[in-house]
């Protein structure tokens, strides 16, 4: 899709959101880790023990996206952070134990942006489950439900979701900060981290394409705004209209740290392929974002998924597949069937 046809209204309405105060950064780098478990998941893996799952998470992520719309991108980003680190085990969702002096993955330093909304979707919808079908379904598999629920009610693909993870026993914060891509991480840095995870330069662009939804925090795209790369001048790629926009609410020194600003300027609220489009227009609002436009070797999957939908849409319900079957625990030896997912018994 062209943004040629961006006006001076796009950036208006980016005021109006850089203007929105919240206490979350709802949607990070999408990220993954090993698929060598893929084979042991399957649609159909509740079908006896809990048939009528899907239908009671989508009862509750259906009345979350009503009353916040945030819990959309907000889980999605969940369920990225859940599986990148540890792989897809519900171990994101683990609080710190009072006292310990070991501290949960949840409340590491790079997740405490991680936004509330998404927490309380899956514990609305895993309440929901254990009252139908007790002790049957992880943690991991209704974040996974979730987040393709999510994805549906913001107007993107409906796809099956491969089921039968096990919850994680092993949750620390240790773990976090190694596992998740920064910000202004280059394109070879994506590309080896995606690698070491089981994931190609294919599914970095499209797994990216869960930005066009969600929000980022000034911090982390503020070094573009006025200090790129240590030039003390900022990233020449932004387009002038968006710089001058980001620079009113994200000042060098002293900003508000609860200001955010969308990363899908055209099309905040809406899962759609506009990310693709904003990123040929200059529109990316992390580094990461717009390198993969920059990038020869991305260049030409970020250009044809700009120009269809519908092949975004084929393309990252395969993606997000792949990447929600990377480190599945499976049976009692290697996990467990947590009935609060706050609490590792």
């Amino acid at each position: 899709m062209s943004v040629s046809c961006t006006t001076s209204s796009v950036f208006t309405g980016l005021l109006f959101f850089l203007l929105i105060i919240r206490t979350s950064d709802c949607l990070a780098k999408p990220t993954a880790n090993t698929t060598r478990h893929h084979r042991q998941l399957s649609v159909d893996y509740y079908a006896k023990s809990c048939p009528q799952l899907d239908q009671l998470v989508t009862s509750v992520t259906a009345q979350q996206f009503k009353e916040a719309p945030v819990s959309g991108p907000a889980t999605i980003r969940l369920f990225f952070h859940d599986c990148f680190v540890e792989g897809c085990d519900g171990s994101i969702l683990i609080s710190t134990r009072p006292g310990s002096k070991e501290v949960a993955e949840k409340d590491a330093q790079d997740n405490k942006d991680l936004a509330a909304e998404a927490f309380d979707s899956i514990k609305k919808a895993k309440a929901l489950v254990e009252s139908k079908c007790p002790g049957v379904v992880s943690c991991a598999d209704i974040l996974a439900i979730a987040a393709r629920d999510f994805v549906h009610l913001a107007g993107g693909p409906y796809y099956q979701v491969k089921k039968g993870r096990w919850d994680g026993r092993i949750s620390m914060a240790s773990m976090v900060h190694s596992n998740l891509p920064r910000a202004n991480s280059s394109m070879d840095e994506l590309l080896k981290l995606f690698n070491s995870k089981g994931l190609t330069l294919d599914d970095l662009v499209v797994l990216s394409g869960a930005h066009t939804m969600g929000f980022a925090h000034c911090e982390h795209f503020v070094s573009r705004l006025y200090d790129y790369k240590g030039t003390n001048q900022p990233d020449p790629t932004i387009d002038p209209r968006l710089l001058k926009s980001l620079k009113m609410s994200c000042p060098h020194y002293g900003g508000n740290a609860d200001v955010v600003a969308p990363f899908d300027v055209t099309t905040p609220f809406s899962f759609d392929n506009a990310y693709y489009g904003n990123l040929e227009a200059k529109l990316g609002l992390l580094a990461t974002d717009q390198a993969l436009f920059l990038d020869t070797r991305s260049k030409p999957l970020v250009q044809a998924l700009a120009k269809d939908k519908q092949k975004f849409f084929q393309a990252f319900p395969v993606a997000m597949e792949k990447m929600g079957s990377i480190g599945v625990k499976r049976g009692r030896k290697h996990g467990e069937k947590r009935k609060d997912c706050s609490i590792h018994p």
